[in-house]
């Protein structure tokens, strides 16, 4: 762990100004992210006495080894760049509000030219209107089904809506009424985008208006006698009156809220909040967030704030009033924040009595419901990884705790197509998004040593280059333009605990040379057999045999699987590739994307050998000289095989 002393900066160099400043760790990851009104006082505080402060901060600046800040004009600009900088480094010792669960959404896609209303989750499209959060996701399953009675709006995904559109037939949607069809015509594009943005206004809140039109026609149809149409807009009405039952009015009519509870012990915390439009509840969202830093209610609120926001914009987003347990710090800032955010005013206060405050105590306890239920879910599973990872670390003799293991694992087919996995466990847990594939060709595809060899040594060789690139960390000021420059790559940089091999001495003996003529001696490796399921350390013997009820073999049998899932569907994808040869893929000049582009624009080989020159011409990316060669080509090639499948002879044509 790093001393604070070696890296505090001057007193005097630090100034008096408002900002936002941020510590790096040894490989130059931001760790944490902070802002004050005092930079000096602030700063100061993490360095007067570091045995006296908290154990998470005590931890946090004995991981660090450099502090840097960057001076704003006021405290509105630091918490936007503090939330700008949380989202983009993602610091280890932020509170960072994640889901606890992804929630669904009701979606009308408003940009197609024939909008598609649909339960997605997540809430990232363009041109796409969101209704929700909704929980559970059956509720706004069975609330789409009977609005579509009504708003018979497309609901199919874009293959159905080709193959009907092809055949001149409409699904089974079109048949019962639940879909305009659109799809053969029997509604125009233009009373479709209506009949959608219909749909909209109705979950928007005006479904009084709808509701009150149907009684109209209702009556009108009655009056000329026609009761089977009248009957028919009875059930309608019936069906929106029970999508309104579902969401039940809880204060004024006029109100739009969003009310905020947190329930908290010393290690974690739980938010809830109810979405309230129109009065009525018509969504509901909760996070579980481990508290990794030391915050008081008023900064976890405000933290809250800007995560839960800094995504969203415009009035349908942001509610003309924010409810919440405790006022953040800077209210008159956040406030400010959120009025810029909704484009205009945003109340944000405390409810202290009346149906508000009953409301906000009904969030409460569903905040302390889903804490009480996300510990006794991950009690098992965390004592489980923890216990796990300690065993492994004292079973193989290793004087560092295991944070992060590597895994490598190699796939081919009799020497062909030979690919290798690279997965990432940190603290347990798979971390995909440091998942890697590598392409296997030449010398290092002769065998499996080879290839273990050549994957260990591109990997640590990037690790170096990394390090090589990474700009020193020294405590002091930046520009802001500078900050992301100055971020080390992510890609390699970050080095592991344990290396892991899938396989006996060989294999190991293989990666312990990579590393050692790579100059890196303090990585560690370990290799998992097959046979017996024994670990093997380089230079060693005898393995290693963990009991077979053991935590950690599961752990270290877990990891290894992963990595030869990896590898496996990497190699079953570039083997079906090898298998699928054409005419097109033996013209020079001729890469996938134009392949792709002349495949498209003719749909076959057959209309592809008889086009001219000139035809050839007409897509995108084939010029005069391309499109000759590609007419020698097809015309020397003659009536022969365009395409065939290597593996079952069939013709591709």
């Amino acid at each position: 762990m790093a001393d604070p002393r070696s890296y505090r900066p001057a007193t005097g160099d630090i100034p008096l100004n408002p900002g936002v400043y941020r510590f790096r760790d040894e490989v130059g990851r931001v760790i944490y992210v902070g802002k004050a009104k005092v930079l000096r006082s602030r700063l100061n505080s993490y360095f007067a006495n570091p045995a006296s402060l908290t154990p998470k901060t005590h931890a946090m600046v004995h991981t660090a080894t450099s502090v840097e800040w960057t001076v704003v004009g006021s405290e509105l600009e630091a918490l936007q760049l503090e939330y700008t900088w949380i989202k983009e480094f993602n610091p280890r010792f932020n509170i960072v509000f994640r889901d606890d669960k992804s929630y669904p959404y009701l979606a009308v896609t408003m940009g197609e030219k024939y909008p598609r209303a649909q339960v997605m989750r997540g809430d990232k499209r363009k041109d796409t209107k969101y209704f929700g959060p909704f929980y559970p996701a059956k509720a706004i399953r069975e609330t789409l089904d009977t609005l579509l009675r009504v708003f018979p709006v497309r609901s199919c995904s874009a293959g159905v809506f080709k193959r009907a559109e092809s055949s001149g037939r409409p699904c089974l949607l079109g048949y019962i009424d639940k879909c305009a069809a659109p799809c053969v015509g029997r509604i125009s594009p233009e009373d479709h985008k209506q009949l959608a943005a219909d749909l909209c206004q109705f979950m928007g809140g005006e479904g009084t208006r709808f509701i009150k039109e149907l009684e109209s026609k209702m009556a009108d149809a009655v009056s000329r006698l026609e009761y089977e149409q009248a009957a028919r807009h009875r059930d309608d009405i019936a069906a929106l009156r029970r999508v309104f039952e579902r969401n039940a009015v809880v204060l004024a009519e006029n109100t739009e809220a969003d009310i905020f509870a947190v329930h908290e012990d010393e290690l974690e915390a739980a938010v809830q909040v109810f979405h309230v439009r129109n009065g009525r509840i018509r969504g509901q969202r909760g996070w579980v967030v481990e508290k990794v830093e030391d915050s008081t209610p008023a900064e976890f609120i405000e933290h809250l704030l800007t995560q839960v926001y800094g995504e969203a914009a415009g009035d349908d987003r942001i509610p003309r009033e924010v409810l919440v347990p405790v006022l953040p710090e800077n209210t008159a800032d956040v406030a400010a924040w959120l009025h810029e955010r909704r484009g205009s005013a945003v109340s944000l206060r405390v409810p202290q009595r009346g149906d508000k405050a009953t409301l906000a105590e009904t969030v409460r306890e569903n905040a302390e419901q889903s804490l009480r239920l996300h510990k006794s879910r991950r009690a098992g599973d965390l004592t489980t990884r923890s216990a796990s990872l300690q065993e492994l670390q004292d079973a193989l003799g290793l004087p560092i705790p295991l944070l992060r293991i590597e895994c490598y694992d190699a796939s081919h087919t009799q020497g062909t197509n030979v690919v290798a996995s690279m997965v990432v466990f940190e603290d347990g847990l798979p971390k995909k998004s440091d998942y890697r594939k590598f392409a296997i060709t030449g010398d290092a595809a002769r065998d499996d040593t080879a290839s273990m060899y050549d994957v260990i040594s591109r990997r640590f060789r990037n690790y170096l280059a990394d390090m090589a690139d990474t700009v020193p960390m020294v405590s002091g000021e930046i520009d802001i333009a500078d900050a992301s420059e100055r971020m080390p790559a992510r890609k390699f940089a970050y080095p592991p605990s344990l290396v892991i091999v899938d396989g006996g001495p060989p294999q190991v003996a293989a990666a312990s040379r990579a590393l050692a003529d790579l100059g890196i001696d303090d990585i560690y490796v370990v290799g998992l057999a097959k046979r017996l399921e024994e670990l093997w350390l380089p230079e060693d013997e005898f393995p290693v045999i963990l009991p077979r009820a053991s935590h950690a073999l599961y752990m270290v049998q877990r990891i290894r699987d992963e990595a030869h899932r990896f590898a496996i569907t990497f190699h079953r994808k570039k083997r079906s590739a090898s298998m699928t040869t054409s005419l097109l893929d033996t013209i020079d000049g001729l890469g996938p994307a134009k392949r792709e582009a002349l495949r498209k624009h003719f749909g076959s080989m057959k209309k592809m050998r008889a086009a001219s020159v000139a035809e050839l011409t007409k897509v995108p990316g084939i010029g005069p000289v391309l499109a000759a060669t590609v007419f020698d080509a097809l015309a020397a090639a003659g009536t022969g095989a365009p395409a065939v499948n290597m593996a079952t002879g069939e013709v591709l044509d």
